[in-house]
């Protein structure tokens, strides 16, 4: 959409598309660069259609666990609900060194993070593009992003909200009229271990409707992260530490 806080997707991006399939992921992707997320370096991803990028093996879970997770399943989690992308909408995801779109993302990130200069060379990124949730009776559905982007040094996350118009699959007790109730989707990251991760404000209740109007960077609907490992253990409290500032 024009003036939208998206980056560009589609396949006319060369982007890849997941398969119709409920609880249905993409096949294992080979990342080019590999992606260091505090201190665990991952060379494999699956773009699940229930809202997660997850590293080394695919998740079909489709009602959301809070973070950190029990068994360190390591994940990027713009909206971890119950898609069905079967019923309505689509999965796409690429990698890319297309000098504008790292232009794009390198001066936003310097900006957000400006006593880092940052200058992306590889960026990977995965849209949800007006998703249905599982047993919808409604025509809703929700557009959202997430990047993953890095200089070889510096690593970030990006999660981009452009339009949400439901929570809750009705599997996980969501009503199928209006997609809302139950337990609604998580949004956030888990590193796998039990000291980095964060979950968005709102994250499982009936206020994650509104994550296109909050932010960390002062940009209603986005949402950005550095998870590299690079600050000193004893930073107190780790899940903040300075990966985002309010």
């Amino acid at each position: 959409p024009t003036g939208s806080l998206l980056y560009p997707y589609g396949p006319q991006q060369g982007d890849k598309t997941n398969p119709k399939l409920d609880d249905g992921t993409s096949e294992a992707i080979a990342l080019s660069v590999p992606f260091t997320f505090y201190g665990k370096t991952h060379q494999t991803a699956f773009v699940n259609n229930n809202g997660v990028i997850s590293f080394d093996e695919p998740v079909t879970q489709y009602t959301p666990d809070p973070f950190p997770l029990v068994d360190g399943r390591p994940f990027v989690t713009p909206f971890w609900a119950d898609v069905n992308n079967v019923q309505g909408g689509d999965i796409f995801y690429r990698q890319s060194t297309d000098p504008a779109l790292l232009g794009d993302i390198s001066q936003h990130i310097t900006q957000y993070f400006p006593k880092s200069p940052f200058t992306a060379t590889w960026a990977f990124v995965a849209t949800w593009d007006h998703v249905a949730y599982w047993g919808s009776k409604s025509d809703k559905g929700n557009t959202f992003q997430a990047v993953l982007t890095t200089d070889s040094k510096m690593f970030y996350i990006i999660l981009n909200y452009w339009d949400i118009q439901w929570t809750t699959g009705a599997a996980s007790d969501g009503d199928a009229e209006t997609g809302l109730g139950g337990i609604p989707a998580h949004a956030g990251f888990n590193s796998g271990d039990d000291a980095n991760f964060y979950n968005i404000p709102g994250s499982q209740t009936d206020a994650i409707i509104n994550i296109t109007t909050t932010s960390n960077v002062k940009v209603p609907g986005r949402w950005v992260f550095r998870v590299d490992d690079f600050q000193a253990p004893d930073v107190d409290p780790p899940q903040l530490d300075n990966s985002c500032w309010l």
